[in-house]
């Protein structure tokens, strides 16, 4: 059974940190690349960032600087560090695999429209 179990979100204040984590199991964790989509309500389900099996990483430009993705491969886990974080990083975020993970992924993240995906959790930033 795949499964990709996330962890990690909550509140935080602006200017705060945050670590997402993700954990896969049920497939080849090498043969995937792994990465975060958020969910903003009225935006389309978008990459945040990503990370292949070689380590290859991508960064949506409005979090580069400010998040970093890494990848724990004896735990089949990719954990996303997320600092700095504005009012605007507000969203549900979540953990995707794929052979090659798209920019974009439609109008929702729950249609969980390709690969495996996570439940998604909860990232609030206040002032």
């Amino acid at each position: 059974k795949v499964d990709l179990v996330e962890s990690g979100g909550g509140s935080v204040q602006v200017g705060g940190s945050l670590v997402l984590s993700c954990t896969a199991s049920g497939f080849t964790f090498d043969d995937y690349e792994m990465g975060w989509y958020r969910q903003i309500p009225g935006n389309e389900c978008e990459l945040v960032s990503s990370i292949t099996s070689t380590l290859s990483t991508s960064y949506a430009d409005y979090v580069k600087g400010r998040f970093t993705i890494s990848q724990d491969n004896a735990k089949k886990s990719a954990i996303l560090h997320m600092t700095s974080l504005q009012l605007e990083d507000t969203a549900v975020y979540h953990c995707a695999a794929d052979r090659i993970l798209p920019r974009s992924a439609g109008r929702y993240c729950d249609a969980h429209p390709f690969g495996y995906w996570g439940q998604g959790t909860q990232v609030t930033v206040s002032s």
